[in-house]
């Protein structure tokens, strides 16, 4: 400890020595200074251009992976719309069928005939009229032959029996028809 003292005083006895020291110490902190701002002057374009190539290489790599997020965003999102798109196409199916079905119920209670009865009538129809004009063009055959009256009277009471029979039923379903097909005049005149 006495030796400690003794260097502590030997300083306090020289207070000469102690400015030069500050002054020696802030001399070389100055020239450090002054060298590394020169350097910095020196190498600063270098290190700035190398700045600038660093960090267009990040925002390059940045970018890209952005541009890759978004397209599988994009691309899920796409798949998720189509999902439910179908989901509601296929909904909205169901439900038009489900309408239609209680729709035709409704009518069918009601009398009105369907679109398959029509179809069907109108195909009777057309049958018919083929064998109207069959007929039509047999009875002409006949008129222009110039058979005799007699002769030609004959097959006719023949044929007529048969005909009878069969117009006899056509004419009950075109009775039928007409009954089931009534209703729907009178409704529809009174809506």
């Amino acid at each position: 400890m006495v030796k400690k003292l003794q260097k502590t005083s030997a300083a306090k006895k020289s207070p000469a020595q102690l400015p030069g020291a500050v002054k020696d110490s802030a001399q070389q902190i100055w020239l450090a200074g002054l060298a590394a701002f020169t350097k910095a002057q020196n190498e600063g374009g270098k290190v700035f251009e190398t700045l600038a190539k660093e960090g267009l290489s990040i925002q390059r790599k940045t970018q890209a992976a952005a541009e890759e997020k978004i397209t599988e965003a994009t691309s899920k999102m796409a798949n998720m719309a189509t999902g439910i798109t179908s989901k509601a196409t296929g909904q909205w199916d169901k439900l038009e069928n489900i309408f239609e079905e209680r729709v035709a119920k409704a009518l069918n209670k009601l009398g009105v005939p369907s679109s398959k009865d029509v179809d069907a009538l109108i195909a009777r129809i057309d049958e018919l009229n083929k064998n109207v004009q069959q007929l039509s063009a047999k009875a002409a055959a006949s008129a222009k032959s110039g058979a005799p009256k007699t002769a030609a009277a004959k097959p006719a009471r023949k044929s007529a029996p048969k005909s009878a029979k069969s117009a006899a039923k056509p004419a009950t379903k075109r009775a039928a028809t007409r009954k089931a097909t009534a209703p729907v005049k009178t409704e529809a005149a009174g809506a």
